[in-house]
């Protein structure tokens, strides 16, 4: 009982046990499974079930107890998941029957997977290491001897892996291909801004995605592709209504606050961006990444104070990372508390020797220190390292 109580502080804590929102539920339950609390993940997620009787609910409570190796009770979850929508849980029975390494079951709730409106890319069950242990299997290779997909698809697969490692002039090449035969297909048009965003052409990959909107408003490939293609043209107001979108629809990603946090910074609403952070640090309250944004948004927005606790508490978690020593020291170096700051540089340039930019600025704050022989030695170094800019300190202080 004791454990129980403990267990509802903690998620009373969060701020999400009375949460309105089915996605707040699963946002959570994701957070938990993938930071491997799965006991909490269930608790949250069971009560989530208890306002929302949506399929979602029953997916990711499989997904906690598989982690827990739970699979008769995640196997009940993802068939309550078919009952509430159809083939939803199909996938994941699949992955059960993959992992016990029974082939003919797996690959019957895989082929009912693809036939559904909830059917993975043939990328992504390939490289689905639950399929591992039945791969090697005649009725594996039996099963990818029928075409699973559509030309349309196949190309489309390639295309992305092409432009995801840079290959663009390969991705031209196979959008040809497609094109000569599909041109009017989505996929088409798809393929078609994946390339220009791929070759830089931003705005014409803008021009296709916002078309295929038109007719498709809620698609979430298309949203998050035309959000990477706004702010890589420069357009974050853009990007942020496009993460927005994605947001409002519902869907438990915890990332997309992160990146519309990104927009808003860079638009200078500053206040949302701190709110949207905030909101991923309550899921993910030990994030390296998430707490040094946090702490260099704060500091942005004019509140040294609250930077310095992010960068602090940053370095709490994670002692020997010589980058939240950096960005603590910077924090310091702003305020013109210069101890604490050549302390921090100090410390990161224990662990991480080579950062001419921490050299730099901790020669910086020692000739505030009015310690220049020591300044001069690490502009030096910061010199023999490439930084250029400590030329100007070199000249000025250290030329006698």
């Amino acid at each position: 009982m004791k454990k129980f109580l403990v267990l509802l502080n903690s998620l009373a804590f969060a701020g999400l046990i009375f949460a309105q929102q089915p996605v707040d539920y699963l946002l959570k339950g994701k957070a938990f499974i993938e930071t491997g609390k799965s006991v909490e993940a269930i608790t949250i997620l069971s009560e989530g079930l208890l306002k929302n009787q949506d399929y979602r609910f029953y997916i990711e409570r499989a997904e906690a107890y598989m982690a827990g190796g739970d699979y008769k009770s995640a196997t009940n979850d993802y068939k309550s998941a078919n009952t509430l929508a159809s083939s939803s849980g199909e996938y994941g029975l699949a992955r059960i029957y993959a992992l016990k390494s029974d082939a003919i079951n797996a690959l019957s709730h895989l082929e009912n997977s693809i036939n559904s409106a909830y059917k993975k890319s043939e990328k992504v069950i390939m490289l689905d290491a639950a399929f591992s242990l039945i791969e090697n299997t005649p009725d594996w290779r039996q099963f990818w001897k029928k075409e699973r997909y559509s030309t349309p698809e196949n190309k489309v697969s390639e295309i992305e892996y092409y432009a995801s490692i840079g290959k663009t002039e390969d991705a031209a090449t196979v959008l040809n291909e497609l094109a000569a035969d599909y041109s009017e297909d989505p996929n088409t048009q798809y393929a078609k801004a994946l390339v220009n965003l791929s070759q830089g052409k931003n705005i014409e990959c803008t021009a296709i995605l916002t078309k295929l909107l038109d007719s498709d408003k809620r698609n979430e490939t298309y949203l998050r592709l035309l959000a990477k293609a706004q702010s890589a043209s420069g357009n974050p107001s853009g990007a942020s209504q496009s993460y927005s979108d994605l947001i409002d629809m519902g869907l438990a990603d915890a990332n997309l606050f992160i990146l519309r946090a990104d927009c808003y910074s860079k638009t200078g609403e500053i206040d949302k961006a701190i709110q949207d952070i905030t909101k991923y640090l309550d899921l993910y309250p030990e994030d390296k990444a998430a707490l040094s944004f946090a702490g260099r948004i704060e500091a942005r927005s004019g509140d040294n104070l609250k930077a310095l606790d992010y960068f602090s508490r940053n370095l709490k978690i994670h002692p020997n990372d010589p980058e939240c020593f950096i960005d603590r020291g910077n924090a310091y170096f702003v305020s013109k508390t210069w101890d604490s700051a050549i302390s921090d540089y100090s410390m990161a340039l224990d662990i991480q020797p080579a950062n001419s930019d921490s050299w730099l600025n901790k020669g910086i704050a020692l000739l505030n220190k009015g310690k220049t022989e020591d300044a001069c030695h690490d502009f030096r170094t910061a010199m023999a390292l490439g930084n250029k800019k400590s030329a100007i300190y070199i000249n000025k202080f250290c030329i006698k």
